[in-house]
């Protein structure tokens, strides 16, 4: 009979027990892990290189770090960007600037957990210590990093999507946990129901199966069976179909369903994310997200309406504050469609990417001292509020030579077409008045 575990061990968390110790014991991700995969010859190189693991909990961000730490011999520094800030990124540089002037001369990996949490500030905090090497930046995030993170990091780091691991991968781990005598023996039916219960995630798997164990061996159960385990977990563990939908497809179908004015649909979707444990705050920052993507200035209560929503959940917190990320949701499906912001957004973004800084024209600019009047700063400004209509037509604002670049094209939905009326007829007092001034030329 095997021996039994130290006790300082088994006071551990069960996923701490059976946490990875070698990159070949990870189990899962083998589309960057796998033999001749991008993350695989990273390790393999011998040279670290800073990086941004996305991917949804329980997935193993953290562990890959750690396994990253070992295989580089380096110092491995943890912050957790909801509890920390500047004055954990600080102490973070003076480690690492300890390790490197040492008689060890060690490397530093600094793994910033949830690093979405910080903002631009504490996020730009890094950037000077990764560029000169004193340390290799490692973050983890389950949201968009294109989103979330500061584009001059996230220029500087290789992002790794992390994906949710499949049944089989669960399985494995509820044998690896059954072998270390960790878990009693689970009939087919219950294991079945667990493995959908995680929904990809190891972590509340093996959260799960801790307290099943704990429990068994308090009440003398040796076989866990279906029946027992509902028994135990209730309408916890209930809630998990055996389908098992993958959580971004479901946020996904979420977005769709508002995009296609589908309330139904919408709700739907809202409610299986709750009932699976989906953060609410979560869905409150996605669904404020698709009131500016997808409806816009077509209706600018839905704006509104959202962020009012958020502030209700955070103020009556569940069940209650539910109920307002409900109603936001159907005003969404059913408010008038418009992406124009968004796509003049994003075609403004990428007509400065390429065309560079313009100078300011100088009837533009401010004139606070007497040397920038001299120099004709702000000479020839029209005030609107003076002109009639309170517009200055043939004004320009762009720099000089820039033709308008139309990125905004209102839809002819909701409150955009009374805009696009009104764009047309201020694009035609210009047109009007810069032919009267060239007529005087």
């Amino acid at each position: 009979m095997p021996s039994s575990p130290p006790s300082a061990v088994l006071h551990q968390p069960l996923a701490e027990r059976l946490r990875p110790r070698t990159l070949g014991e990870v189990i899962g991700q083998r589309h960057i892990l796998g033999p001749g995969m991008p993350l695989r010859l990273a390790f393999e190189s011998g040279r670290p290189h800073s990086c941004i693991l996305w991917g949804p909990p329980g997935v193993g961000k953290t562990t890959i770090a750690r396994l990253m730490a070992e295989a580089f011999d380096a110092q491995f520094i943890s912050i957790s960007a909801v509890l920390g800030g500047v004055k954990e990124i600080r102490e973070a540089v003076q480690q690492a600037e300890a390790a490197r002037d040492g008689l060890m001369r060690q490397r530093t990996i600094v793994f910033v957990d949830e690093v979405h949490r910080f903002n631009k500030s504490q996020q730009d905090a890094f950037l000077p210590h990764v560029e000169s090497g004193l340390f290799t930046f490692v973050g983890a995030t389950t949201e968009n990093p294109s989103f979330e993170v500061n584009s001059a990091l996230l220029s500087r780091a290789t992002v790794y999507v992390l994906q949710p691991l499949t049944a089989d991968d669960l399985k494995q781990i509820v044998a690896k946990a059954q072998a270390s005598q960790a878990v009693p023996a689970i009939e087919n039916e219950a294991l079945e129901r667990l493995v959908a219960y995680a929904d990809g995630d190891a972590r509340r798997l093996l959260n799960t199966l801790e307290t099943l164990s704990i429990t068994a061996a308090q009440a003398g159960v040796e076989r866990i069976a279906d029946d027992w385990l509902l028994k135990v977990l209730g309408q916890q563990v209930r809630r998990y179909d055996k389908g098992g939908e993958q959580f971004y497809d479901t946020i996904s179908a979420l977005h769709k369903s508002v995009r296609g004015s589908d309330p139904d649909a919408a709700l739907y979707w809202l409610v299986r994310m709750l009932d699976g444990g989906a953060d609410p705050r979560y869905l409150a920052r996605r669904i404020v997200r698709m009131a500016w993507e997808d409806i816009g200035l077509a209706d600018p209560r839905a704006l509104q309406i959202t962020n009012e929503a958020a502030q209700t959940y955070e103020r009556l917190g569940s069940p209650e504050g539910e109920l307002a990320l409900a109603q936001a949701v159907l005003y969404l499906a059913v408010a008038p469609k418009s992406n124009a912001g968004y796509a003049a957004y994003n075609k403004a973004r990428a007509f400065v990417k390429e065309g560079g800084s313009q100078p300011v024209p100088l009837h533009l600019r401010n004139a606070p001292t007497a040397l920038m009047k001299q120099l004709d700063y702000g000479r020839g400004y029209r005030y609107a509020h003076d002109e009639e209509g309170g517009f200055a037509a043939g004004a320009s604002y762009l720099p000089e030579g820039m033709e308008p670049p139309g990125f905004y094209q209102p839809v002819p939905r909701g409150l955009e077409i009374k805009i696009g009326q009104k764009m047309q007829e201020l694009r035609e007092r210009n047109a009007a008045a810069r032919a009267s001034e060239s007529d005087l030329d």
